[in-house]
């Protein structure tokens, strides 16, 4: 073949010709030359077309200079609440009918928009700021004869770019050419796919060899014929077309947007998708407006209180109908101007009515709320204990009309790497020959450096154990020193020098950080990895140089779970070294031992650690062996037989621990605690992933785990119920009570789920056949794990068979249910880890149990790969952490590491939900304790939509007299300490199920703020009757004073009783209210405004008179202790009741949540053995191919003819791609 990376070339082309069959490439890009890309064009609508392929410019901000004003708008009055404001506006600004000047209410409401246009005005200002950034990024660009300093934002398809080592990736380019042998090109992509381990891509051998300095690149014409641009991170097809010939294109030579270009000095690519058409911009999705339960739950409400004042105004206005001839009969003595008949003069009554009631709904309360929203906010931003110190990162929300959200929320979707772990490995621990050694004290390792003898010893390796060492330069142990020979020659790992090199100083090139670590052992302990030719190994083993030949190389993959390196020693002796999974290289060892007892022990111990751990064994091959196999394997291109495999002795084992960040067990096991569920979406192997999530407690021991082929037979069972299992409920519910976890692949939920197959699949590979080559003893499930299962499924079946239920009247599609069946049976789980998926299929599952299941999601994640999921959920939280800002800039909340979210949860997210609840629930009390009298008035005023109140009084209630108690509660009002949420992370489940503030708490609100005002009115109405004199109060200025006091007395008592977290102010916002109504009272009521306009100050003296009479006085105590006296009678009650029904249903609930458990067996055979494998390594398979065919490795300096220059962009006369001196 020609290129390695072609991944069975006879393979590929057959799906390159099915591909072409089935969809035809219609995607082209012609080097050099942006005219061929211009002419192609799209059809947008009608006539009107653009051009088909985009700039490389992205653009993620929702609005531009234009577009801001309307779009923002739109965007605002979708809120109900601002529509129903509007038209209340519109009619005010009626002469007819209007009962309040147009202004009282427009102002506020331009203040509202103003406010939130402002809030959203700022966050897009930020992602302008990203979006120019990224754009303005260097590159080089070929221009003419030679590469010109450009930005990213002025390539175009087709356009040829150099970039050197540490660039990022700035368009998805076709590899041309490198300057390492064979035209490799290392790549991480770590921002894309969560993978730490480095991918190699590699041009066309034809390229490498033509494309070799710059003359010849200006003169490349070749077309790229290939797929339309999609979202299929792992996959491409196409061909390239140059003079006669056509040469296939894979994915192995791709460069994808967003990956970064690791030991590689210089590349060379041509631009095959831009912009938004490349693969990593196809995954990130859209920005979508985040609207909080509570906010789609006053939208309803919004709604409702409108048609219940509509009720009631068209109710009093027939009233007023009926009414008119009599009122005016009775009270002829009154002027009644008339507007017509008695049915118009009721119109004018019933829209005079509809703004009068219209402060039911009122606009200070949604004022307020922005505030609300903006200090809490604040709050976070301000959290000294979400400041991480040693990178100076704060907590930050990028958001503010979230928080409420963040105290309901029920699922986490996280990212792995750099999430949940550092992305550091560290050797801490190892096995050999049944001896477990461990690293020293501290204290000791502190004072003298153990590695000072070996000149090639790392000095960031940390781990130091003086009694091995001894053993190791005692050079008596022969299992010792063939342990580090293992960890020393079984590797692909590569030897490069670094910019300046220090004498004896090595700098390795590892395709994984736990290749790495193992070798940086092994070099530490005397055993130096040297260099490497295509058929040699040469180490430094305590100085003393040895050479081995490599005579075969067989590298992991996902089946074999090991890898084996063939060597003659150079006493001419032939060894096969292996390090892989414990579970294939226990099973070929010769012979059991105590030796491989204790190794076991040592895993298992290993394990509850969750360290990462490898077995080493060797075995002798006899020279009669190793030449048969020669023999076979030439005639047949075969590798090496079983037979050959089979082990002679364990040598040990290694233990590398994946090091999480601080806090994350802890983090993981309060929020499960809060009944919060977290799933793991990464892009990395299931392995890796299952041992991290091990390690953070998000697995344990006693669980479950469900895989691909048991959910395939749940979902199965499920289709066959013919639907007759429909709701989640009835389904799920005949499961027994396990203690569940699911680990599932992108594949997997490729073939299952709907929603990923919108996309063509003609040009994608079925999913490799690993399992039909699987070794029968390699894939035997844990005995205990088996009954587990055989239980669960007479279980189910049982369970399935009795339950019958009629067809829904609604009936779904299969697939549709299917969907809904696995988010269901993944919804059961404690766990759930989706390994190996792409940043749209990330977004897609957040979707989906957004779509089934209705609950607030939250998704957290450190790179672009996690930006589409992060969109997606109900709040967004980036890590400000090594992969870059892109997750931050596109969040709604920027932590600097993953335990901050317990704070941000448990602490602001609480507080804010419950501060939110409390101040909606007594804003509506208080409302309609106020203004509901304005109905009760009306019967006694003919329906003539008069007010009772002054009208200072209606306009500064809200704004004044009661504002700032309830603004304390919003911003400071604390149930519990931020120390006891964290302590008892049960109360946040509260806000999971709505509890502070749903219909039933709104109607209770709305009959407790009307009782209010029916004892305010009718009590002061029933006292007033028949009393006359200065202590009367039957006049109408002094009855709605007395009302008036013991309305705004009431609720201030109200919320004296409800408050919780008294402070200083606290108690200053109290007084200053009342003090802010008698000031404004003294005023308004004076003489002096009085004969400025006697129709705009009619209360002269009014509140004077009422309150100087000691009657009157007893009378609003009256009305206030009606008030307060039963409803605390009521609540203490209440409580005292509650408590017991609380301890029955906690009990009932324990014994009906029993875990299902089985009893464990005894371990029957080395098969099946009960301890759990905690292999996981970080290799992608192919590297030992490029090693053994030479492909990776550089030329002799005497084989070259041509120098790389130092700088990067090199000269016009002379670019040398093929080879690079290795000095």
């Amino acid at each position: 073949p020609d290129s390695p990376t072609s991944m069975g070339t006879l393979t590929y082309r057959e799906d390159l010709e099915d591909g072409n069959k089935n969809t035809a490439f219609t995607w082209e890009a012609k080097a050099n030359n942006r005219a061929y890309s211009s002419q192609f064009k799209k059809k947008v609508f009608l006539c009107w077309e653009k051009e088909k392929y985009k700039t490389n410019v992205i653009h993620t901000a929702k609005y531009n200079f234009f577009s801001f004003l309307p779009l923002n708008l739109y965007e605002q009055f979708h809120r109900i609440s601002n529509q129903y404001f509007l038209l209340i506006i519109i009619l005010q600004s009626i002469p007819e009918i209007s009962t309040l000047p147009w202004f009282t209410l427009f102002a506020p409401l331009v203040c509202l928009l103003i406010i939130r246009a402002t809030r959203d005005l700022m966050d897009d200002i930020g992602r302008h700021r990203s979006d120019k950034a990224i754009n303005n990024r260097p590159c080089q660009i070929l221009m003419g004869k030679s590469f010109v300093g450009k930005k990213w934002k002025d390539l175009c398809v087709g356009d040829v770019v150099c970039l050197s080592r540490d660039s990022i990736v700035p368009a998805d380019l076709l590899l041309l050419a490198s300057t390492e042998p064979s035209s490799l090109c290392y790549l991480e992509t770590a921002d894309i796919d969560g993978e730490t381990n480095l991918k190699f891509r590699q041009a066309l051998m034809v390229t490498h060899h033509k494309l070799t300095n710059t003359k010849k690149m200006a003169s490349f014409q070749g077309r790229v014929m290939c797929e339309e641009p999609n979202s299929r991170m792992h996959h491409f097809v196409g061909c390239l077309e140059w003079g006669e010939n056509t040469y296939p294109l894979d994915i192995g030579n791709l460069l994808l947007r967003g990956s970064k270009i690791r030991n590689t000095d210089t590349c060379y690519g041509m631009v095959i998708y831009a912009g938004f058409d490349t693969k990593i911009m196809k995954n990130c999705g859209k920005i979508h407006l985040k609207r909080t339960k509570i906010d789609l739950l006053m939208n309803r409400l919004v709604i409702l209180i409108f048609l219940f004042l509509v009720v009631i105004a068209m109710a009093l206005a027939v009233s007023f109908g009926f009414s008119f001839k009599e009122f005016r009969d009775r009270h002829y003595y009154m002027a009644t101007p008339q507007r017509g008949s008695i049915a118009l003069e009721s119109f004018f009554i019933f829209w005079g009515f509809l703004i009068l009631l219209s402060v039911m709904i009122p606009m200070a309360m949604f004022v307020l709320a922005e505030f609300i929203y903006l200090g809490n906010s604040i709050f976070i931003n301000w959290d000294k204990q979400m400041y991480y110190e040693p990178q100076d990162i704060p907590a930050k929300a990028r958001s503010t009309s979230l928080n409420d959200h963040l105290g309901q929320v029920q699922y986490i979707f996280s990212d792995k790497t750099g999430t949940l772990t550092q992305n550091v490995m560290t050797f801490k621990k190892c096995c050999i020959s049944g001896c477990i050694y461990g690293p020293d004290a501290e204290e000791r390792t502190l004072k003298e450096n153990p590695y000072l003898w070996n000149k090639y010893a790392d000095e960031k390796f940390l781990f130091h154990n003086k009694k091995l060492l001894y053993i190791v330069q005692a050079r008596k142990d022969k299992v010792v020193q063939e342990f580090w020979r293992v960890l020393a020659i079984c590797h692909t790992v590569m030897v490069q020098d670094g910019p300046i090199p220090p004498p004896d100083q090595l700098l390795y090139q590892a395709a994984s950080p736990d290749e790495e670590a193992l070798v940086t052992a092994a070099r530490n302990f005397g055993y130096v990895f040297v260099s490497r030719t295509q058929d040699t190994i040469t180490l430094m083993e305590l100085g003393e140089e040895q050479v081995y030949q490599v005579l075969a190389m067989m590298d992991f993959n996902s089946t074999r779970k090991r890898m084996s390196v063939l060597v003659r020693k150079p006493e001419g002796t032939i060894y096969l070294y292996t390090k892989g999974a414990d579970t294939v290289i226990l099973d070929r060892l010769h012979k059991r031992d105590l030796s491989e007892l204790a190794t076991e022990e040592a895993l298992a111990a290993f394990a509850k650690e969750t360290l990462r751990t490898l077995c080493l064994a060797y075995k002798e091959v006899d020279k009669d062996i190793y030449e048969e196999w020669q023999r076979r394997h030439k005639d047949a291109s075969i590798l090496l037989q079983n037979r050959a495999e089979a082990l002679q002795e364990l040598l040990g084992a290694t233990a590398i621990e994946d090091k999480l960040q601080d806090g994350v067990p802890d983090t993981i096991k309060c929020l499960k605690k809060g009944n919060i569920k977290i799933w793991v979406l990464t892009g990395d192997k299931q392995e890796t992933a299952v041992n991290i999530s091990f390690a953070c407690k998000l697995l344990t021991e006693n669980m479950l785990i469900l895989e691909e082929k048991e959910i395939l037979r749940i979902l199965e069972d499920y289709s066959e119920c013919n639907n007759n299992l429909l709701t989640k409920n009835s389904f799920l519910k005949s499961l027994p009570q396990m203690n569940l976890a699911m680990v599932i692949n992108g594949d997997f939920l490729d073939q299952v789920l709907l929603s990923l197959r919108k996309e063509p699949r003609a040009l994608i590979q079925n999913k490799n056949a690993d399992e039909s080559q699987q070794k029968s003893g390699e894939g035997i499930r844990d005995v205990q794990q088996a009954r587990q299962i055989s239980m669960l499924w007479r279980t189910f079946g049982t369970q399935l068979t009795q339950s019958k239920f009629n067809k829904s009247e609604t009936q779904e599609s299969p697939e549709v249910c299917r969907e809904r069946a696995f988010v269901d049976l993944a919804s059961r789980c404690q766990a759930v880890i989706c390994c190996r998926v792409t940043p749209k299929q990330k977004a897609l599952i957040v979707a989906l149990v957004k779509k089934y299941q209705q609950v607030v999601t939250l998704a957290i994640g450190d790179g672009a790969n996690d930006v589409n999921m992060i969109k997606t959920a109900d709040i967004g939280v980036g890590l400000a952490g090594q992969e870059g800002m892109q997750a931050a800039n596109n969040s709604d909340y920027v932590l600097a590491q993953f335990c901050f979210l317990q704070r941000l949860l448990l602490v602001h997210g609480r507080w804010s939900y419950m501060r939110v609840c409390k101040f909606l629930r007594y804003f509506f009390y208080k409302t309609l304790a106020s203004m509901m009298v304005q109905i009760w008035f009306s019967f006694y005023s003919g329906f003539s939509a008069q007010p009772l109140y002054e009208g200072w009084f209606l306009a500064l209630f809200n704004l004044l007299y009661s504002t700032l108690p309830v603004l304390y509660i919003g911003l400071f009002e604390q149930d519990v300490s931020d120390q006891r949420s964290l302590e008892m992370p049960e109360l946040y489940m509260a806000g999971q199920k709505d509890k502070l503030f749903n219909y039933w708490v709104f109607f209770q609100a709305i009959a407790h703020g009307t009782v209010t005002s029916l004892v305010n009115f009718f009590m002061t109405l029933w006292l007033s009757q028949d009393t006359a004199g200065p202590a009367s109060f039957s006049d109408h200025q002094s009855f709605s004073v007395v009302v008036a006091l013991s309305g705004l007395l009431s609720v201030t008592v109200e919320v004296i009783l409800i408050i919780r977290y008294w402070t200083v102010l606290c108690v200053l916002s109290i007084l200053l209210s009342l003090i802010f109504y008698g000031l404004i009272t003294c005023n308004t009521q004076s003489t002096w405004l009085y004969r400025i306009s006697p129709k705009t100050f009619p209360f002269l003296y009014v509140d004077r008179n009422v309150l100087s009479c000691p009657s009157t006085l007893l009378v609003i105590l009256l009305n206030v202790s009606l008030n307060t006296l039963p409803i605390l009678a009521f609540r203490i009650i209440y409580q005292a009741l509650k408590k017991p029904c609380l301890k029955e249903e906690e009990k009932e609930e324990a014994s009906t949540e029993e875990i299902t458990t089985v009893e464990p067996i005894p371990r029957l055979q080395r098969q099946t053995r009960s301890r759990r494998s905690s292999y996981a390594f970080s290799h992608r398979e192919g590297y030992a191919d490029l090693i053994t065919q030479g492909t990776i490795l550089r030329k002799p300096p005497e084989v070259s003819s041509e120098v790389i220059p130092d700088s990067p962009v090199p000269s016009v006369e002379e670019l040398p791609l093929n080879s690079k001196n290795a000095s």
